[in-house]
């Protein structure tokens, strides 16, 4: 049962993926913002992107997709690649940080350790930078997406009122300015 439960959402966190990639194809100067459930996936468009673009680009996401393009799965902007990278980058700093209060024989960091280790840290976090998004982008592929289908079918694309994330990312993305912004649920079965 739970099996199954994190296929659809890996396969609808594939889907959201997929449409986000077409509809990049498509049109330019936007953003998008989504995350999956086991019955679909919601989508948050910033930009001039329509309701009719949105289905088309689900339909056709989907369509591929069935069609074997299983690489439409796999996002380079996915959550999991931001919070490899912020894991990552995170305890490489701490990490340089524990030698050099190590290397110091200090028993606490201090303003003497942080900045005998803030070289070390800096260089560690470049490197961790470096090795986050090959390995964000492998365990996306591995482990939060599937980009088969199987037996999923699409059941429609309903426009809904933003939610307290669509409006988060709005107030970042827009600064004060206007932005128009559409949200949306795509509800598959299987």
């Amino acid at each position: 049962m739970i099996g199954r439960i994190i296929s659809r959402i890996r396969r609808n966190h594939g889907l959201e993926h997929a449409t986000i990639h077409v509809l990049s194809e498509k049109h330019q100067g936007f953003s998008a913002q989504g995350n999956s459930n086991h019955n679909g996936f919601y989508l948050n468009i910033f930009g001039s992107v329509t309701e009719e673009d949105v289905t088309n680009a689900v339909e056709e996401a989907f369509t591929r997709m069935k069609g074997g393009e299983h690489s439409l799965a796999v996002h380079p902007n996915c959550g999991t690649v931001l919070l490899t990278t912020a894991t990552m980058t995170t305890l490489a700093a701490q990490a340089a940080f524990a030698v050099e209060q190590f290397r110091q024989r200090s028993d606490r960091t201090d303003a003497q350790v942080i900045a005998g280790g803030f070289p070390s840290a800096i260089l560690a976090t470049v490197i961790a930078l470096i090795l986050a998004r090959p390995a964000g982008l492998h365990i996306q592929e591995n482990y939060t997406v599937e980009g088969d289908l199987k037996e999923m079918q699409l059941v429609r694309v309903k426009p809904i009122k933003p939610n307290v994330t669509a409006q988060f990312f709005k107030m970042l993305l827009a600064g004060g300015k206007p932005l128009d912004s559409r949200s949306y649920f795509v509800e598959t079965i299987n």
